[in-house]
């Protein structure tokens, strides 16, 4: 079992180089805009969790996962060739809905500040209209 910081290397490492292949070098049309949010190797480095995420994604996340697991093998052999591992971790992929909520909090938050900021402005009108501003000369009794 490797040491916490060994492990937490390992983990920042995969995540590195599967980005950069998912960049550069992967060609399906399923994985372009997707990006590798986390990465957890188990203690016995036996299995990488990955985490996986797309801002638009325009296949279905089932899809995606699909079209990782079907290219796992030549993400595997990359990774090989950048870390020296004795034993290579078999990859598992995971969709990671954090971004997809992340953006619809803020679109809401967002939402929110628009109508404060809307009734702060109609309390505004509401504060600097006065009594005298109803007034009319046609009012006034002799």
């Amino acid at each position: 079992m490797p040491p916490p910081l060994r492990m937490k290397r390992i983990n920042d490492r995969i995540k590195e180089i599967l980005s950069i292949v998912l960049l550069t070098k992967i060609e399906d049309p399923r994985l372009i805009g997707v990006s590798v949010t986390d990465v957890r190797v188990d203690r016995e480095l036996d299995y990488a969790n990955i985490y996986v995420s797309s801002i638009e994604p325009d296949f279905p996340p089932e899809e995606i996962l699909d079209a990782l697991s079907r290219a796992s093998g030549y993400l595997k052999y990359e990774i090989s060739e950048e870390i020296d591992l004795r034993i290579m971790p078999k990859l598992r992929f995971f969709w990671d809905s954090t971004p997809q909520k992340a953006d619809r909090i803020e679109s809401l938050l967002a939402q929110i500040r628009k109508e404060l900021e809307e009734k702060e402005a109609q309390t505004d009108q509401d504060v600097d209209k006065t009594p005298a501003d109803d007034f009319k000369g046609d009012d006034i009794i002799d």
